[in-house]
């Protein structure tokens, strides 16, 4: 049974502080007086606990344990945009409802269901704490395939960023166009990035 803040997970929620044998009261008193911080709706952290690298991304995992960083948001995290999306981009099974999160703003997407975990990764939001996310290769393919949405220079300039990185793997970024169907623009826009 938890007493104090201190005996409950750095990232929690409110269901699990309930399990915990916290009472309401004491959740929101520990709120009010700065001994947890809440990241969204039914979202708390420990104000003492280590600083998460991201805070939002981390929310959204908690209110959305099945949906998966994508787009602009993955490109962020790894740095194949300077663009700081306003909203949280993620992915949802085509199958299943997308999520209502107010805090923080988030866009989802729906993708298909037999390719929705290709390129699934994750990042490390706060000190052992992982969130889903594709891969770099998986979102400069997702980039191009909803360029027209989110715009043609950006993934573009995600894919220049792409092929400078070390691990890049351009033979492995024509097979995930392949499965997403978007091969011909994906080859045509790695011809101009190699002719440039």
């Amino acid at each position: 049974m938890a007493r104090s803040a201190r005996d409950l997970p750095s990232t929690f929620t409110t269901r699990d502080a309930l399990a915990r044998g916290v009472h309401p009261r004491d959740l929101y008193r520990w709120r009010d007086d700065g001994r947890v911080v809440e990241l969204s709706r039914g979202v708390y952290r420990r104000a003492d606990a280590p600083a998460a690298t991201y805070p939002d991304l981390l929310a959204i995992a908690y209110r959305a344990p099945r949906a998966v960083v994508c787009c602009v948001s993955a490109a962020a995290v790894h740095d194949l945009t300077d663009e700081l999306p306003g909203v949280v981009q993620l992915a949802v099974p085509n199958r299943d409802r997308p999520p209502r999160i107010a805090y923080p703003p988030t866009e989802a997407f729906r993708f298909d269901t037999t390719t929705f975990e290709l390129g699934l990764s994750t990042v490390e939001a706060a000190p052992g704490e992982p969130v889903r996310i594709y891969d770099p290769t998986r979102t400069v393919v997702d980039l191009m395939r909803l360029r027209h949405r989110l715009g043609e220079p950006l993934a573009h300039a995600a894919l220049h960023r792409y092929l400078r990185r070390r691990d890049a793997r351009p033979a492995e970024l024509l097979r995930t166009a392949a499965r997403l169907d978007v091969l011909g623009p994906m080859r045509t826009a790695l011809d101009v990035a190699s002719a440039g």
